[in-house]
């Protein structure tokens, strides 16, 4: 299935939107879609049939705002430099274990929302992400497989980055992670049984119309099954919880001088394979 919550941001009622491209209305089933909807199978098996049965209302989506697909978001737990292709280009060495690091939940905004230029920065940069959100609570598990089993879907994830703030001033990564609407999120939340490969996805993203990430989940270092059994061992993972992935190649960092990073004005579109498309106008702060 692919959920997803629209409307104004604050007042977003739960859809989904079914394999013709029409958009329905969950709200008399559901109250919302997040981790306690999430965890509850009876209610998604509800969902599935109420879809199947055609008893879905429709909505008119002329107009209307498609906001983050997921609500009250606990932790989003973030992986750095998880791509070979993205470690070369930064002339990093492939890390041994997983690099982690976090983001506040309400860094989260729609895929297609404004993004903002933090005051003083000159060092935005992008990342398209697989974001992988958690269903079943997860903690010591075994095996990467018993990570997948966790997952209850994907969706695609803006990680925008400032990195002077990240690198530059000290302390952790987190000053470049953290700034106001640096992780949009969805357009969809696309269930774990529509995507039955998660290291089989492509990655891109325009800049301007530019291509500039063009990679593929097969590169990652640790796979997605293998980061959520990891991460399981040092904090428990809860329903409604995301992690981010990771980014291949082509961020502005890895360019040669001079970088381009960007500007207010600047139009950053994105996408994963099943998961839909992002796209963000830039402003400043």
């Amino acid at each position: 299935m692919k959920l997803l919550r629209v409307g104004t941001a604050g007042r977003e009622r739960p859809a989904l939107l079914d394999p013709d491209g029409t958009l329905r209305d969950l709200s008399g089933l559901v109250a919302d879609i997040d981790g306690t909807l999430l965890a509850d199978e009876d209610a998604l098996g509800r969902i599935r049939n109420a879809a199947a049965a055609g008893d879905l209302p429709a909505l008119d989506a002329t107009g209307l705002r498609t906001g983050p697909p997921l609500a009250r978001i606990g932790k989003i737990v973030c992986i750095g430099l998880n791509y070979h292709d993205h470690a070369r280009e930064t002339g990093a060495e492939p890390p041994a274990e997983p690099v982690i690091f976090f983001k506040a939940p309400d860094t989260v905004v729609g895929p297609d929302d404004t993004v903002l230029i933090p005051r003083g920065s000159v060092k935005t940069d992008w990342e398209v992400e697989l974001a992988v959100v958690i269903g079943r609570t997860a903690r010591y598990l075994e095996s990467a497989e018993e990570g997948l089993a966790h997952v209850a879907g994907y969706a695609v994830a803006h990680d925008v980055s400032e990195r002077e703030f990240q690198t530059e001033r000290g302390g952790t990564w987190d000053k470049g992670k953290n700034c106001e609407t640096f992780n949009p999120l969805g357009p969809w939340l696309v269930t774990a049984d529509e995507v039955p490969d998660p290291q089989n996805l492509s990655l891109r993203l325009w800049v301007n119309g530019e291509l500039k990430q063009d990679g593929t989940t097969a590169e990652q270092i640790f796979p997605v099954g293998e980061v959520v059994r990891y991460v399981s061992r040092f904090m428990t993972l809860y329903p409604g919880d995301v992690v981010n992935t990771g980014t291949p190649a082509g961020v502005a960092m890895g360019h040669p001088e001079p970088k381009p990073y960007l500007r207010a004005g600047d139009v950053v579109e994105l996408e994963v394979t099943g998961l839909g498309r992002q796209r963000q106008v830039l402003a400043q702060a």
